[in-house]
């Protein structure tokens, strides 16, 4: 076509001819993405539905076992790896695809089928979406777990590895990586029992919830949901189908673990650059210029994948709360690109994470007078003073001027004397001799008695406490993966003794 105005051909807004604009620039990519999803799910509930449609006498079992052998044929095509998802614009998305495919299975036109009987798209995508996720938190809990339990095992290993603790980008006070490494892993462990949480959530079965109303049918939903490996049915089904919560969560969790994962890769930069610990060359790119660069881009890639992961959690809230409350693709179908891509990108990320960990090696850790030099052991001088009974203000306002004069490893005996003459408070022989000693020796920070702190005891109990909450975890969630698993295998034997032996 051209303009009358200038005679230039226009640009096309299709790349497929034979579709209209909408189906080739949205309902296509959306089925492209999604299919390999979503339809294997959808044959899984389908067995479920048409088996539970027959026992209630719903569907004539003749016909219902006429459909489960179709389903069947279709779910091995999935698990063999032959099913291909071409769009070619005679179905609009996975739903009608599976139509079309099973009718082909059965040799009958879709016009007869009954697959659909008392249900919707509305509950079977619901449901679906739900089938996929739970399985791939699953995955990414299984790496938090495993990326915690290794943290916790290195923090033991470095529970006396002595270096300088920093806030707001500077030297603040002694502690020690085993300290450092407990607190992530404690931190993974949250984000990890935050998971199962979401996954109770999740395995909720809205199937039988139909369009949001249910049916006059006769229907047993619990039975579709025992048959799938849902732990309950739907106890509202207006909120079975129109429901985001699990999905806002599950982006929230995501977000969780990118970000402190990048806070974690900001610090071990740090280390790095440092020398403190060993930058692995598995985990670094060279320089195209400069022959002695090591670049750990890893960690610098790490960042921006939390960054990514953080732009799929806003776009997914965005979509949630720009949507009526009531059946949309706004808060449902839409959002799930987010949280597959948000949930893969996760997995990748915590490998990394955890493989950096698993190649964790200290080079050389800060000598005890680079650490007094930063200025980390002047909180421990301003408490030695207060507890010899000066006000604690004047102690702090004390060694802070002396940090003012020099670094610690130069203070004499005439600095400590002026400084508490400036602050107007007697300097006595011991005064001196205790601001000069008590923050001579770093490795003091070892023997700190509190519950989570850097002391060396301390910092063991509480890696052994996380090494048994990342066991418990663990047990947990392959529990859950051998009932999904062990389900799933029951529903296919179950339907193929109807096939195979008509007996229900």
């Amino acid at each position: 076509m051209t303009t009358p105005e200038s005679g230039t051909a226009r640009v096309p807004l299709q790349d497929n001819a034979r579709l209209s604009v909408y189906w080739d620039n949205h309902l296509r990519d959306a089925f492209e993405e999604s299919a390999r999803f979503i339809y294997p799910p959808m044959i899984e509930a389908s067995l479920a539905h048409v088996y539970m449609l027959s026992t209630q006498g719903v569907l004539p079992q003749e016909r219902g076992r006429q459909l489960l052998t179709g389903l069947l044929e279709l779910w091995s095509r999935t698990e063999n790896g032959t099913q291909e998802f071409p769009f070619d614009g005679s179905v609009e998305d996975p739903y009608y695809f599976l139509e079309q495919q099973l009718a082909n299975a059965c040799g009958i036109s879709t016009s007869e089928l009954d697959v659909q009987l008392a249900r919707s798209r509305n509950d079977l995508d619901a449901g679906a979406f739900r089938m996929v996720l739970r399985r791939q938190l699953l995955d990414q809990a299984d790496l938090v777990v495993q990326t915690a339990a290794d943290a916790a095992q290195l923090a033991r290993e470095h529970a006396e590895s002595v270096i300088i603790g920093f806030t707001h980008r500077r030297p603040a006070q002694p502690t020690t990586m085993g300290h450092v490494l407990a607190g992530l892993s404690e931190a993974l462990l949250s984000q990890a029992q935050e998971m199962l949480s979401i996954y109770a959530e999740l395995n909720v079965s809205p199937l039988g919830s139909a369009a949001f109303a249910g049916t006059d049918l006769p229907i047993d939903s619990d039975l579709v949901g025992d048959l799938l490996g849902f732990d309950s049915s739907f106890t509202s089904s207006y909120e079975a189908v129109v429901g985001a919560e699990h999905f806002m969560r599950l982006a929230g969790a995501h977000g969780r673990i990118t970000a402190t994962g990048a806070r974690w890769a900001r610090v071990l930069l740090e280390w790095m650059t440092f020398r403190w610990v060993e930058t692995p060359t598995a985990y670094t790119q060279g320089s195209s210029i400069m022959p002695q660069k090591k670049n750990p881009v890893v960690l610098e890639h790490m960042v921006s994948m939390a960054g990514a992961t953080a732009a799929d959690m806003a776009a997914t809230f965005a979509n949630i709360g720009s949507a009526w409350y009531e059946d949309s693709n706004n808060a449902t179908t839409d959002v799930q690109k987010h949280l597959w891509r948000s949930g893969e990108r996760v997995g990748r990320f915590v490998r990394m994470m955890d493989g950096l960990l698993t190649n964790f090696r200290v080079l050389e850790l800060p000598s005890a007078e680079q650490i007094v030099k930063s200025g980390a052991t002047t909180t421990a001088v301003a408490e030695a003073l207060a507890a010899q009974g000066l006000p604690w203000r004047g102690a702090h306002h004390i060694v802070g001027d002396l940090v003012r004069v020099a670094d610690p490893t130069q203070w004499t005996s005439e600095d400590v004397t002026s400084a508490f003459d400036r602050a107007n408070i007697p300097a006595t022989d011991a005064l001196v001799a205790i601001t000069l000693a008590a923050g001579a020796n770093p490795a003091l920070v070892l023997e700190r008695p509190q519950l989570g702190g850097p002391g060396t005891k301390a910092v063991i109990t509480t890696a052994n406490r996380a090494t048994s909450l990342a066991t418990t975890f663990a047990a947990e969630l392959r529990a859950r993966r051998t009932h999904l698993d062990d389900t799933r295998e029951r529903l296919i034997k179950l339907t193929s003794d109807v096939v195979e032996n008509n007996r229900w």
